[in-house]
């Protein structure tokens, strides 16, 4: 880890259960995030994105691995030290009504985190300033979260995160259930916040349209594993996994004949983690699956021409 890395993880591990009903949600992933990083992490439903994220930020213990934030271990965290890390990592919830007291008016609760943290008075910002922040009128103080449309919700969620002035935010699926415009509105902000605040963000979602927007760099998850990892422009323009390439032609385009005749079809389900397939998790669903290897041999995260891949056949993918 060098002076730059704000979030290191390694081989991280997280199992639910116990014996053979174990459930591996993620397992044994690697990954850093830089001072002022955008890093969006994508893939299905139970692909382990969500529960790594919540191991990175302290509210997921995990079974084996280590995460380091700003140089220092999340794991064992007690007192001071974690409420230290509660300070400076932030997280902004998928469902911003379920994370808001309805009982509540939004003045208290973006101010809220001052009292938890008991931040004296004079470093505490008014209600006003913090829903300035996010392109909110300050007549928003006043409302119930139920008075909130979708993407002030997420906006005073967003508010709430930044009260402590935090290092690191994790946000979860950031546009869910916002229409178009909403959504990009929030993006833009959460791209401004990066660039005026040197903010570092882990953003989770599955829509590879949402990360394409901001992201600096991208991880593909599949079944608890790494799959990719590079350069946004670069896994958008030359991917290296199938199971990239996959999610990739399944945006929608207005144009079906842009997709091409090289285009890779996502079939199936993505299998139960309690009984992963043996060799490349990905070989159940994967069109390039060769039985002699892709059954037996599970791909390590190699280093390709573009960034990272867990797949034996990058290279053939790669001139096709």
């Amino acid at each position: 880890m060098n002076d730059a890395t704000v979030i290191d993880a390694r081989d991280v591990r997280v199992q639910f259960g116990k014996g053979t009903d174990a459930l591996q949600a993620v397992n044994g992933v690697s990954l850093d995030v830089g001072h002022g990083e955008i890093l969006g992490l994508v893939g299905e439903s139970g692909s382990g994105k969500t529960t790594l994220a919540r191991a990175i930020a302290g509210l997921q213990p995990t079974s084996g691995g280590e995460v380091h934030v700003e140089g220092h271990p999340v794991a064992g965290l007690r007192g001071r030290e974690l409420r230290r890390l509660r300070r400076r990592v932030q997280v902004i919830f998928q469902d911003p009504h379920a994370s808001l007291s309805p009982r509540l008016r939004v003045r208290y609760l973006v101010r809220e985190p001052y009292l938890i943290h008991g931040v004296p008075d004079g470093e505490r910002k008014s209600a006003g300033a913090l829903l300035e922040a996010v392109g909110l009128a300050p007549d928003v103080a006043e409302k119930y979260p139920h008075e909130l449309s979708g993407g002030q919700a997420r906006r005073v969620s967003i508010a709430r995160a930044l009260a402590l002035e935090p290092t690191v935010l994790v946000a979860d699926e950031p546009t869910a259930g916002l229409d178009v415009s909403t959504a990009a509105g929030v993006l833009n902000l959460l791209a401004d916040l990066r660039d005026t605040r040197g903010l570092t963000m882990l953003l989770i979602t599955h829509d590879l349209n949402v990360v394409g927007a901001i992201a600096d760099r991208i991880g593909v998850m599949y079944l608890g594993t790494l799959v990719e990892i590079s350069n946004a422009n670069a896994l958008f323009d030359t991917p290296r996994h199938p199971y990239t390439r996959a999610l990739l032609q399944a945006i929608p385009l207005p144009d079906p004949a842009r997709r091409g005749a090289t285009s890779v079809t996502l079939e199936g389900e993505i299998p139960s983690p309690t009984n992963p397939p043996s060799g490349c998790r990905f070989h159940t669903r994967c069109p390039m699956v060769r039985a002699d290897r892709c059954t037996t041999d599970e791909p390590a995260l190699t280093a390709t021409d573009t960034g990272l891949a867990a797949c034996h056949w990058w290279r053939e993918l790669a001139g096709r």
